[in-house]
């Protein structure tokens, strides 16, 4: 299992596929496939049966995951970045391979 680079809470931009330019706050990570879920990106349509919550049923558009490949992390200033790990003193931290920033 390789290192995720982006974890839930970053901002990110997709940078390929039908999505490419959107940008979004990443909601949650699946370490197992992959992907995560951006906020407000990917948006799906999905038919639902009546149950206690809903109970009218019908169509409801939620989120759903992309691809990790497809995305990239954005920096304080808006722009795009790599994420690299370095050591602090003792204490392992994100930087962005662009401006050497910790993020």
């Amino acid at each position: 299992m390789t290192k995720l680079k982006i974890k839930s809470g970053d901002t990110v931009k997709v940078i390929s596929g039908d999505h490419k330019g959107s940008e979004g706050k990443v909601l949650k990570v699946l370490k197992d496939k992959n992907k995560a879920i951006v906020e407000g990106v990917n948006m799906v349509k999905k038919h639902t049966k009546p149950s206690a919550q809903n109970p009218q049923g019908g169509i409801v558009e939620k989120e759903a995951s992309i691809h990790i490949s497809n995305l990239s992390l954005l920096t304080s200033k808006g722009e795009t970045t790599r994420v690299g790990y370095r050591m602090d003193g003792d204490k392992k931290v994100r930087f962005s391979k662009k401006s050497n920033e910790v993020i």
